[in-house]
């Protein structure tokens, strides 16, 4: 949160960030709404790409915290500056610093990738780009107080299974993108949800889960909505005119998780449904307290839209996919943001399947609406790609004009030499 509305807003001025607690639900609305995305010029990219670690000589077992935490001890600093974390189930995280561009952001992250997997390859360890687990059942490894409250908070609900799948078994590509000017805010929030199903339909990669063929093509994306919408759907209101006043409105309404001890060293869960409104309003008490700014800026971090703004737009709904993909897929994706002309054209390519998030999952490419405005939308982005893009855009566009995504190539190799074989094969860089 950088800025606080001069109005209702005064409230919150230069108050004790960590003890002086929040008393009304319409001043920290505007606070929410005035600090979600900043105003300026449109250019930088930042890339957070993860991958399940597996062990090739025995891709059933999952590694240890130890294990990975050996690894990663020895890599820092990377090249091109990302930082590296651990998700609650041992995938590995890369998160590169904004670049100036889309080229820039690639190059940082491939050279910061093959780092991180010579590093691994030396421990006998590896990486699988894949969308969601496709052969071990979901398993917290990493020890941290944050997901040992979220585990707790999902098992208390009633998605539980799916929360536990996503924090352990899903692997994403997250896409990090400047607001832009503020006068464009509402089309470029609106376009960034609307082109979600073309994209998911492209990227597509986990049609397993847990050892079992799930039927969908992005069965990630399957997990996903199977979450408490409150935290894990869109934010897009009606008319979606204000982005500001649509996030204020999710972020107040949606369920506190977790409530951190002062020292934020702890976190407690939150077991019955509390939405952050009620807490601030003091209609319910946690820790026998109302919240500080402090705890809004954390239960903004517990929530995992699609699209979500963080002063910049956070895109969330890419599975992770190979290396002979991801720089196209990532390019296209932000051309169609960033690039006015690509823009216009592309709203008009999704708009037909604009909400068509759970058919893309399920079916991908074999929609033939989404396959209409995934051809669009790639014809689009190839004719602004640079050389050095060739190779992998001419990968991409070869999937989408024969209507395939990435799963169907890994249900292929699973169906012709087995899962535990297609997996050990993936982690040695057979992707």
């Amino acid at each position: 949160m950088t800025r606080i509305a001069a109005t209702a807003g005064s409230q919150l001025d230069k108050i004790d960030l960590a003890n002086e607690e929040l008393t009304s639900s319409a001043a920290v609305a505007v606070h929410i709404a005035e600090g979600c995305l900043i105003d300026g010029p449109l250019g930088r990219v930042g890339l957070e790409l993860e991958a399940h670690c597996f062990d090739p000589a025995d891709p059933l077992r999952r590694p240890s915290w130890d294990e990975i935490s050996d690894v990663l001890e020895w890599l820092s600093p990377l090249p091109g500056g990302s930082a590296v974390t651990v998700e609650p189930g041992g995938a590995i995280e890369l998160s590169g610093p904004p670049g100036d561009g889309v080229l820039p952001a690639i190059d940082a992250m491939t050279r910061d990738q093959a780092v991180l997997r010579n590093a691994l390859a030396e421990a006998g360890l590896g990486l699988v780009f894949l969308g969601a687990d496709p052969l071990r059942s979901p398993e917290r490894v990493n020890p941290g107080a944050r997901y040992r409250a979220m585990e707790q908070f999902f098992a208390a609900s009633d998605s539980g299974a799916a929360g536990a799948a996503m924090m352990t078994s899903t692997a994403s590509i997250q896409l990090n993108l400047d607001a832009g000017p503020q006068a464009g805010w509402a089309d470029r929030v609106r376009l960034a949800h609307a082109l979600g199903p073309t994209m998911i339909a492209i990227a597509a990669n986990s049609p397993m889960l847990a050892g079992e063929f799930s039927g969908w093509q992005s069965t990630r994306q399957w997990v996903w909505g199977q979450m408490d919408s409150a935290r894990c759907g869109p934010v897009l209101g009606v008319s979606g005119d204000d982005p500001g006043t649509d996030w204020a409105r999710y972020a107040l309404k949606a369920p506190v998780m977790m409530v951190r001890s002062p020292d934020a060293v702890e976190a407690s869960a939150v077991t019955n449904y509390v939405p952050f409104t009620d807490w601030v309003d003091g209609r319910v008490l946690l820790g026998d307290r109302r919240p500080t700014i402090a705890d809004l800026e954390y239960h903004l971090t517990t929530l995992f839209p699609p699209v979500r703004p963080r002063q910049w737009l956070e895109i969330r709904y890419l599975d992770s996919v190979p290396d002979a993909i991801w720089p196209a897929l990532v390019f296209t994706l932000t051309t169609l943001l960033d690039d006015p002309a690509a823009a216009d054209l592309a709203a008009a390519a999704v708009e037909p399947v604009a909400t068509a998030w759970d058919t893309a999952a399920r079916v991908g490419l074999r929609d033939r609406r989404l396959y209409a405005a995934a051809d669009q939308c790639l014809s689009i982005a190839a004719e602004r790609a640079p050389a050095e893009l060739a190779t992998t855009m001419q990968q991409m566009m070869l999937n989408v004009e024969t209507g395939r995504c990435p799963a169907d190539d890994f249900s292929d190799r699973v169906i012709e030499h087995g899962i535990a074989a297609t997996v050990a094969a993936a982690a040695q860089g057979e992707q």
